[in-house]
């Protein structure tokens, strides 16, 4: 695992109340929910990045208001496309044919 420095005055713990450790880790849970709603990561890498279960860091998007689920307009038509024709094609098939005698 890699290691990143920050340095930050001291009154930035101080102002916001928090430890050192705290505010570290609640950087990299600000860092994983940014880097995700901009798109840049997935949930699992996001989770990873915050030190938390994945279920845990769908949790924290929550919290902060950013939609779990992230999926663009076009790619929501096209599955909504694809599952309209496979049931179409599923009803196709369960239909009699009508070119066969009784």
């Amino acid at each position: 695992m890699a290691v990143v420095t920050i340095e930050l005055p001291v009154e930035t713990f101080a102002g916001l109340g928090e430890t050192p450790e705290v505010f570290a880790r609640e950087m990299r849970l600000a860092a994983a929910i940014f880097w995700y709603a901009q798109g840049q990561i997935s949930q699992g890498k996001g989770a990873e990045i915050a030190g938390l279960k994945r279920r845990e860091f769908i949790e924290a998007l929550g919290r902060a208001r950013v939609d779990a689920i992230q999926i663009t307009e076009d790619e929501l038509k096209g599955e909504v496309e694809r599952d309209l024709q496979a049931r179409r094609e599923r009803l196709a098939a369960e239909l009699p044919d009508s070119r066969r005698a009784p």
